[in-house]
């Protein structure tokens, strides 16, 4: 029996590269590392805030900005092993997940009455954006639930089995990515926790 363990980086799956051979079990338990970075804004009101977040805030596209973003990394370390019948099985598919949320930082001491609205406000955006995270979390436990013990029929060289593997992860990650607009849909929406909370920080509620 052959086992190839390759490892797979998918930021909106990216190509399978192959790795040297590991031994390890094939089951293991894994845990996201999240981390939070921020970037700078400018000024004492909450209208200069928000203004500044327009100004400064992660591109999404080349004119749009966003309050704040969600983006991740994944590698997978996995074994295809040669079965006796010709068939190619995943015996091992270990995820490595970090996810890394951007958030804005007032660059000077803020007014108390400012302080108070941009601490719900920034408090509010942080929940959102770890919603997005709790999505991609979600997506990595599909991924593996799916691919532990997937395999395909007459497959000596495991190759057939990667161009499926592909497939099933680009659907995947489809959903993903329409569950994350689905979600900004409502948050941003008239009315929706999102747009609330832009309010309430430039009146300063």
């Amino acid at each position: 029996m052959q086992g190839t363990f390759v490892k797979a980086d998918i930021r909106l799956l990216v190509a399978v590269t192959c790795i040297a051979s590991l031994p390890m079990a094939a089951h293991a338990e894994w845990q996201a590392v999240e981390t939070t970075k921020t970037y700078a804004i400018t000024g004492t009101s909450g209208r200069e805030l928000y203004d500044s977040i327009g100004e400064r805030g992660p591109l999404l596209g080349p004119k749009v900005r966003a309050i704040a973003h969600t983006d991740f990394k994944l590698t997978w370390t996995r074994k295809y092993e040669l079965q006796p019948d010709g068939a190619c099985k995943i015996t091992v598919n270990i995820p490595k997940l970090t996810i890394t949320y951007t958030l804005p930082k007032p660059s000077a001491k803020l007014p108390v009455s400012t302080r108070k609205s941009w601490q719900k406000f920034i408090a509010g955006v942080e929940a959102h954006e770890r919603v997005h995270g709790g999505f991609i979390k979600d997506m990595v436990k599909e991924i593996e639930a799916m691919s532990v013990g997937f395999s395909v029929p007459d497959d000596p060289k495991c190759s057939k089995i990667r161009v499926e593997l592909t497939k099933r992860l680009g659907e995947i990650s489809n959903r993903e990515r329409q569950r994350n607009s689905d979600f900004d849909r409502v948050e941003f929406s008239d009315g929706g926790n999102l747009q609330q909370l832009v309010l309430k920080l430039v009146k300063e509620e």
